[in-house]
């Protein structure tokens, strides 16, 4: 059964989570308090992890986290596990976006982890990237690594810009629904962006509105199973116009969830986006519980 389009909603402070077709801001929404505290944000984060960038550079080893044992989580890992308890055990695995690394989810692996989601880790893929294709390919080899180390047949993932379009590729053109149960893209340009238009290498001419890549995308996927969540940001200057961040493809029932306030990079660290990531791998957003994913035989 696939998730239907419901309300979601996680105010935090000047930010928000809103549901798919909610009214949007005009000019004045661009013009606040609030709007300005997010570019404050954005650009402090921005200065950090360029900071970070160089403890980024090595694709993280799959370590299982051993404090998250049965019985002994705190009462809100239980509550965000009580609908389905095997949900902390999926591998989660987490895809940067271009000229980056695994640094930009410092934050959110640390939080995923201290929520209570047993196996966290996050891949790197080659900064010579040229094709959002071969990148796929290469996702999909590491997830066959991540299956076969873990047991489990399922995994979820969370990318960042760029690796929210190259797990979407996967899923969508590379059978990859077989193995991922559920895709949360954060500021991923899912109908491109026009600041592609400005660098004219391989891979950036990829992401301009209308290339083959998204022409690709746009062609019918009804057996993609997996459960896809696309959450953007009114303050994302890099995804352009903003709502290109949205997935509207119908045959993915995608939950489109908009915060405010909030830029490209800081995304992945925000409180509300972090609270809404945690809850749909859980399970508790889209108005229906997954299956409890099995785990393969291990001889």
């Amino acid at each position: 059964m696939r998730p239907s389009n419901g309300p979601d909603s996680c105010p935090e402070s000047h930010t928000e989570a809103i549901p798919d077709g909610a009214p949007r801001g005009g000019l004045r929404s661009l013009c606040n308090a609030a709007t300005l505290a997010g570019s404050l944000t954005e650009l402090a984060w921005v200065g950090a992890h360029v900071l970070m960038y160089p403890l980024g550079t090595r694709t993280e080893a799959l370590r299982p986290d051993p404090r998250h044992r049965p019985g002994g989580q705190s009462p809100a890992v239980r509550a965000l596990f009580a609908t389905d308890p095997l949900a902390a055990r999926v591998p989660v695995l987490l895809v940067h976006g271009l000229v980056d690394n695994r640094s930009v989810f410092t934050v959110m692996r640390r939080s995923l982890r201290r929520r209570g989601f047993a196996h966290v880790c996050s891949w790197n893929y080659s900064p010579l990237l040229t094709d959002i294709a071969e990148g796929a390919r290469d996702l999909g080899e590491h997830i066959e690594s991540i299956c076969e180390q873990t047991g489990y047949d399922r995994v979820h993932v969370v990318g960042h810009s760029l690796g929210g379009l190259i797990a979407r590729y996967y899923v969508q053109r590379q059978r990859g629904a077989r193995r991922v149960e559920s895709l949360v893209t954060l500021g991923t340009p899912h109908q491109g962006s026009v600041w592609a238009h400005v660098l004219p290498t391989p891979l950036v001419r990829q992401l301009r509105p209308g290339s083959p890549i998204f022409e690709e995308l746009a062609e019918p996927a009804p057996s993609c199973s997996t459960r896809v969540t696309a959450i953007y940001s009114d303050l994302d200057k890099v995804v352009l116009p903003t709502n290109s961040a949205r997935c509207d493809h119908p045959d993915l029932a995608a939950r489109n969830v908009l915060v405010r306030g909030v830029g490209h990079m800081t995304l992945p660290i925000h409180r509300t986006v972090l609270d809404e990531v945690a809850a749909t791998l859980a399970g508790l957003r889209g108005g229906v519980v997954p299956a409890a994913p099995t785990r393969a035989a291990v001889a």
